[in-house]
């Protein structure tokens, strides 16, 4: 992957789609200006619409319209049928596997394979990156929290250390914060979660959690808990290249995503029309973590 260049990436489908719904999506995405894909279901190991033989499928088809193909682990590892799952994606034997947390990340460490390290391995220090390069590393993600200065600082201090790989920072939609054992979606709908008839399915962009005076707050996803407001970095992709910054990662959405590629593309290429681009989708923007402040701030509504 040129090192001159930033790359765009479309991260995995956090939400619960059905199947002709992720099929779609992605034999529209095999068109879109972005350089990167990664698949699989990174959330949930009850969501069983798409086996891996299905991601397979659609990444082959990708890889053939020109995308590198990624196939992304689970985050939450629950159970021994999630490690045989784990396994069985490890040694896929077409795709480079994003590990997502320290099971991943010791089987494809020590069966020699190379990976891309998730933001949920939480790597903040070039010494931690370097372990990681040495044992087979090929790209790393910048933690979702990471302000760009810390960041700016952390590619520096991996230079200099000579850890050279390139970082990728979540650049579009809602934050990924936390994962729970515990169904937020299921106790919604008052469910047990091992009986939750998969009620996660009904809402394709999260449950929105809102605060008393209206504010969304949090989007739920099931175990996991996002941001209520979609990131946006459109406007930083400049300075994410002079940084060193190499991958720019946009968060699939079920509406409105290839107005949110095609707006990417045009930024990296210098072209942000004016005045304010922002609202591409319906929903509440955000930027502050990239400038150090609470994560729900929005820069372009700050005065001060």
């Amino acid at each position: 992957m040129p090192s001159d260049k930033l790359h765009l990436s479309l991260g995995p489908v956090l939400f619960y789609w059905t199947r002709d719904h992720y099929v779609d999506f992605y034999r529209e995405a095999a068109d879109w200006p972005v350089d990167i894909v990664t698949l699989g279901e990174t959330v949930c190991s009850r969501r069983r619409d798409m086996k891996l033989d299905d991601w397979l499928g659609i990444g082959r088809e990708l890889a053939q319209s020109g995308k590198q193909v990624v196939l992304a682990s689970q985050t939450l590892i629950e159970s021994e049928a999630d490690l045989r799952d784990l396994r069985k994606l490890c040694d896929n034997g077409d795709f480079i596997v994003e590990a997502n947390d320290q099971s991943a990340l010791q089987r494809l460490s020590s069966a020699r394979l190379p990976f891309i390290a998730g933001a949920a391995l939480n790597l903040y220090n070039p010494a931690t990156l370097g372990v990681l390069a040495r044992t087979g590393m090929q790209r790393w993600q910048a933690p979702v929290e990471m302000s760009r200065d810390d960041l700016t600082r952390l590619i520096a201090d991996c230079r200099q250390a000579g850890v050279n790989q390139p970082c990728e920072v979540f650049a579009y939609g809602h934050l990924p914060l936390a994962w729970s054992s515990r169904c937020f979606t299921a106790r919604r709908h008052q469910k047990p979660k091992d009986r939750c008839q998969f009620v996660c399915q009904q809402y394709p962009e999260g449950l929105a959690l809102r605060s008393q005076e209206s504010k969304e707050v949090f989007t739920l996803n099931g175990i996991q808990t996002l941001s209520g407001a979609c990131q946006d970095l459109r406007h930083e992709l400049s300075a994410m290249t002079e940084m060193g910054v190499s991958v720019a990662r946009l968060s699939p959405r079920a509406e409105g995503m290839p107005e949110v590629v095609q707006a990417f593309h045009q930024a990296r290429s210098g072209e942000l029309p004016a005045p304010d681009p922002l609202a591409l989708v319906d929903a509440e923007l955000c930027d502050g973590y990239w400038y150090g402040r609470p994560g729900m701030d929005n820069s372009r509504t700050q005065t001060g």
